[in-house]
């Protein structure tokens, strides 16, 4: 037994001693690791936290899951009605009053004043929540762009002064608070990203009442309807099982609720209309009638007369003249009837007016039909984006991490593989004594699962703490989120750690496994050495003979050992695909504004204003005499929604009929560019201009990628107020930033057409052109100053240069995100390097010291190894490089963001740093290995059994 016991102890103290001495494989796989755990991990988990304080925020404020709103107002029935609906927990009405807010300098600001409601609970940053009419909260946006403090005051009107004077109200601001529908930070730099709006609109919140008692809002009508259904509570709002959820729910609505209410609320609406246009009907037309029964009763009374003077006239002799008093009397009864008979004129044209006023009030009455918007948290532009950015961040971080694995693997197998090689002999003994295959394999194992452990567990501190910390300091310039927390993921950890277990287990497992196949006295003996060979090169014969000794040796050393070449160059490509595949990113991102706003926007400057004052500011762009060319447009809100029922909000930008051509100038229209790494290579942008007809609509691309859609599909566009109508996509128009789609004013018309907004079906209602696209003289400094100038005037709602756009645009978050993948993927590249020079070295002692003994000095055995690690080097970054480039191509195609398309462009210096970069790796890695080759010992090197 005592025996048994000493051998199991020489063989632990031997595993551990053997262990001890392999400590640069074993720091080689537990950094690899620690970095791949880490890329997990990390943004896997600064995305999550974002997430859960989101979810966190929206349930402690009661966000809506859905929200129904309507063109004509709605009641309490319909709460009723939606609170009866399956998947429904609860359902509030709310109501709301657009207002416009006198701001600086005479501008106005749209806002939305709002009632609190058991949803929706605005959030407190500063004082408190309005108690009393009179009383206003603010948001942190409305504060920051305005500078209003509590205790100032604002003046709103109503715009569709519903107090009846349209008077302007003093309201006192008690409170800066949170919209939990819009988290975006008005402190940090998300004003600078690509979804700034065309003019910000605000929301602000009243006390209950305040409403009815400021500007005489009926408290029976709602502006809108906000549900929480059953089941969410507990589930991830950014999931698919809570979209999927809140979309069935959607379809109960409409395919159950909403056509039964809005004929109700028609029904309704139509009845108290009619009604009060027939007691309007009784009281003209009495009117009317009493003015007709007196002009007939003064007729009579003057027939009466025309009677009387005519028997006068019959006595007067034949031949004597008419005595003057008759015929005085005979003149004022004609003037009589001539002013009785306009009189009755006037009368009838009175009685066709009003005929025609009533058939036209008749045709409004006929026509009134209330529209449902039943909508999700989608359409809320604030959560969209805080979904988009940071899920477009998650899924970077899931793809990053596989190339991670597939190097720590690859290097896993090369490390495990020259430690079972190097214990040959050892092998072979300790079978020879009788140890069994799966003793000596677990001596191997345990080497490779105790590194990934350890670096596991490191990784899961950078992931779960370095990383989230990091990224949470990025996002919170975005995002106000409220108890933005670092949070760990036991599940993930442990799944991302055993992934990278398995990974390097299996390699550990393969590399020792393989020779335990094979007999003791096999693994004892010297491994016969690689049968010679020729190379290719060498049967190029002019290129052979031309080669010095010393380079064909290196020749032969890369190409024979096929394993050694295929690590290598497998992982340094790898590697350096990393580095360009982060700096392909950042600069397409960096790319995005000088490419939209100096290539497809051909344009200075836009400038959008009121209804009402698009003849002022046109007369006002003239006069200053600062412009080459005007395009007048009508921008709304718009939806296009697919054949799969996905929807996208847009920019609906009506051109005049009159104006087509003009397009072409403003905007660069040209078919969309292909995303596949030949149509990179060939351009892809020499196509004919697409020109806007009646025939269909032009989607630009960052607004089609979202929904897949294509030239030729078709489409349901919804307008401003307007119900969808089917209409084709004509073409589909290169564009990286923003959700355009252009429509001509005849088709406008045709799919909208008067008689559903209202008016009488025989008449077009005319289209106010509220915005302009316009061309500047002068240079870009020039432009910028009259731009910042024009933005000054009260009439300008928003104005916007592209020379200033094109300059200041950026998307922080990604650039964030990307700096930390270069610094990854560099340092994995340093690892990876220094892990092939150190199995290269310890494979090839024997060489080395031959070559010693030979006579070669120090400088010349360093040069002779690093001549050959160098040459593989360059061959991964010659593989590297285009592997880059279509990994990018693959990531930038993940990123489907709306309002955003990400165009694959790399400088040429990203080629350059990639390259310089891996070189310069590989240059340092030298520096640790030639102290290396001047300490191996040629005599001791030499007695060595190999």
């Amino acid at each position: 037994m005592t025996k048994y016991k000493a051998l199991g102890s020489a063989f632990l103290l031997d595993t551990w001693r053997s262990w001890l001495r392999a400590w640069k494989p074993f720091l080689s796989i537990m950094i690899i690791s620690m970095l791949g755990v880490a890329v997990l991990t990390g943004i896997y988990a600064g995305c999550r936290d974002t997430f859960m304080a989101a979810n966190r925020f929206y349930e402690r404020q009661g966000l809506h899951d859905v929200e129904v709103v309507s063109t004509m107002g709605l009641t309490d029935e319909d709460v009723d009605a939606l609170r009866g609906v399956d998947g429904v927990d609860d359902a509030a009405g709310v109501h709301i009053e657009r207002v416009t807010i006198d701001g600086e300098d005479g501008h106005r600001l749209n806002a939305t004043l709002r009632e609190p409601a058991s949803m929706d609970v605005p959030y407190v940053r500063e004082g408190r929540l309005p108690g009393a009419a009179g009383e206003v909260a603010v948001t942190e946006q409305f504060a920051h762009d305005t500078h209003d403090h509590i205790g100032g005051t604002i003046d709103v009107t109503a715009v569709s002064g519903g107090d009846g004077d349209g008077a302007a109200h003093a309201l006192t601001i008690v409170g800066i608070v949170t919209d939990p529908s819009d988290l975006s930070n008005p402190e940090g730099y998300s004003g600078s990203v690509f979804r700034s709006a065309v003019a910000n609109d605000y929301t602000c919140y009243v006390a209950p009442g305040a409403l009815e008692k400021t500007f005489g809002a009926d408290p029976d009508v709602y502006g809108a309807i906000v549900m929480r259904l059953e089941r969410t509570e507990n589930t991830d709002a950014f999931s698919d099982d809570y979209d999927a959820l809140v979309s069935s729910t959607v379809s109960r609505i409409e395919n159950g609720v909403q056509s039964k209410r809005e004929q109700a609320r028609r029904e309704s609406l139509q009845s108290a209309a009619q009604s009060e246009l027939t007691r309007a009907k009784e009281q003209a037309y009495g009117e009317l009638n009493d003015a007709q029964a007196k002009l007939d009763a003064q007729r009579s009374q003057l027939d009466e007369q025309l009677k009387a003077l005519d028997a006068q006239a019959a006595q007067v002799p034949v031949g004597m003249a008419m005595p003057e008093p008759l015929a005085s009397a005979q003149r004022q009864w004609a003037q009589g009837d001539a002013q009785l008979k306009e009189a009755q004129q006037q009368l009838n044209t009175k009685k066709q007016e009003i005929d025609a006023r009533f058939a036209k009030e008749q045709q409004t009455v006929d026509d009134i039909a209330p529209r449902w918007y039943v909508q999700s948290r989608t359409a809320l532009s604030g959560f969209s984006s805080l979904k988009s950015d940071i899920s477009s961040i998650q899924s970077l971080g899931n793809a990053f991490p596989i190339v991670f694995l597939v190097v720590a693997v690859m290097m896993s197998l090369t490390t495990m593989s020259r430690l079972v090689e190097e214990d040959r002999g050892l092998i072979g003994t300790y079978l020879g004594l009788g140890y069994g295959r799966v003793t000596i394999t677990l001596r191997y194992a345990l080497f490779a699962l105790l590194a990934c452990l350890i670096g596991g567990g490191l990784g899961l501190l950078i992931g779960f703490l370095g990383i989230p910390a990091f990224l949470l300091v990025v996002i919170r310039g975005l995002y106000a989120i409220p108890d933005l927390t670092l949070e760990y993921d036991w599940l993930y950890g442990s799944l991302g750690i055993l992934l990278f277990v398995v990974g390097v287990l299996g390699a550990a497992l393969f590399a020792s496994i393989r020779d335990m196949r094979q007999m003791p006295a096999t693994l004892m003996r010297p491994k016969a050495p690689k049968a010679g060979s020729r190379i290719l090169l060498e049967h190029i014969r002019p290129v052979w003979k031309r080669m010095s000794f010393l380079n064909k040796v290196a020749a032969r050393n890369i190409f024979r050992f096929k394993s050694r070449l295929i690590m290598t160059v497998g992982g340094v490509a790898g590697c350096a695909a990393l580095i360009l595949c982060g700096l392909a990113i950042n600069d397409t991102v960096a790319a995005l504004g000088p490419n939209q706003y100096r290539g497809v926007d051909q344009y200075d400057m836009f400038a959008m204003t009121n209804d009402g004052d698009e003849d002022e500011l046109r007369g006002k762009l003239v006069q200053d005499g600062k412009t080459t060319a005007i395009m007048e447009t009508r921008i709304e809100s718009g939806e296009i929604t697919n054949g799969e029922g996905s929807s996208t909000s847009v920019q609906l930008t009506i051109i005049p009929q009159t104006q087509l051509g003009e397009l072409n100038t403003m905007f660069r229209l040209e078919p969309a560019r292909s995303s596949s790494i030949f149509g990179w290579v060939h351009g892809g942008g020499h196509a004919q201009p697409v020109a806007l007809g009646d025939g269909g609509i032009i989607v630009t691309q960052s607004a089609a990628q979202s929904l897949d859609v294509k030239a030729g599909d078709e489409v349901d566009l919804r307008g401003e107020g307007t119900q969808p109508h089917r209409v084709k996509v004509a073409a589909v128009t290169r564009s990286l930033i923003g959700a355009e789609t252009f429509i001509s004013e005849d088709l406008y018309h045709r799919l909208f057409p008067a008689a559903q907004l209202g008016e009488a079906a025989s008449e077009q209602p005319a289209i106010t052109w509220n915005a302009v696209y316009a061309k500047l003289k002068g240079g870009k400094d020039e432009q910028i100053a009259y731009v910042d100038r024009l933005e000054d005037d009260a009439i300008v709602l928003s104005a916007t240069s592209t020379a200033y756009q094109a300059e200041h645009f950026k998307f922080d978050l990604m650039g964030a995100v990307v700096g930390l993948i270069v610094l990854l993927a560099g340092s994995l590249a340093l690892v990876v390097l220094f892990t092939l020079a150190h199995t290269n070295v310890s494979e090839r002692m024997r060489e080395m010291a031959t070559l010693k003994v030979l006579g070669f000095y120090d400088n010349e055995v360093h040069h002779y190894v690093n001549r050959e690690m160098m040459t593989l080097t360059v061959m991964g970054v010659i593989v590297g490089l285009p592997l880059g480039r279509w990994v990018a191509g693959l990531l930038t195609g993940v990123l489907n963001m709306p309002g955003l398309y990400f165009e694959v462009h790399i400088a040429w210096w990203s080629y350059a740093i990639t390259v310089v970069a891996t070189i310069a790796f590989a240059l340092l890695v030298q520096l640790f290995v030639n102290p290396v080759l001047d300490r191996i010992d040629p005599v001791g090197s030499l007695k060595a059994v190999e």
